[in-house]
């Protein structure tokens, strides 16, 4: 596991993202607790999310809409995974492309392949699973204020259109 040092040094140095138009990198469907699939497509639905995702299988109140899919940026990751599978923080999509809040406000409309996807208010934070996965520097590292203005945890969005996803397919800011 890397030191918070580490992670800010690596960060620093990494080329920046992206701010209007990126790519889909990996996709993610949580099937079960600690499992995670890894398919070169999938289905997203404002019914479902990720089709396959337990995000669907829950009930009431876990089965938030401002939680239906997440996303994190592909260099912070792999910074934090530190050569273990890239998978493992569990976001749905993993993307080159900015995600700070100044880069993308709540609100703003994203185009992922064929679907249209909208960031939500709820922040997307590291939680006793990430700790496990990737040791307390790297939940101070995306949790403290820095981490949290450039969302290096990533963030939340709900599915506003229908659509299908691969990897390698473009990422877009769009109007709306």
């Amino acid at each position: 596991m890397r030191t918070l040092e580490q992670l800010q040094q690596l960060h620093a140095a990494s080329l920046p993202a992206p701010r209007e138009r990126g790519r889909i990198d990996l996709l993610v469907v949580r099937s079960a607790p600690g499992r995670h699939e890894t398919p070169a497509t999938a289905e997203v639905t404002p019914a479902e999310g990720m089709v396959g995702d337990r995000w669907a299988k829950r009930w009431g109140w876990q089965r938030d809409v401002e939680r239906q899919l997440t996303l994190m940026m592909t260099s912070v990751a792999q910074l934090v995974c530190d050569g273990q599978p890239l998978h493992l923080p569990g976001d749905n999509l993993l993307v080159t492309l900015e995600l700070g809040a100044h880069a993308l406000p709540a609100g703003s409309r994203l185009r992922a392949g064929s679907a249209l996807l909208e960031v939500t208010k709820k922040p997307h934070k590291g939680c006793k699973k990430f700790l496990t996965r990737f040791g307390v520097d790297a939940l101070a590292w995306v949790n403290d204020d820095a981490g949290r203005a450039n969302r290096l945890r990533g963030i939340n969005c709900r599915v506003l259109v229908a659509g299908t996803l691969r990897v390698g397919d473009v990422i877009e800011r769009v109007p709306g």
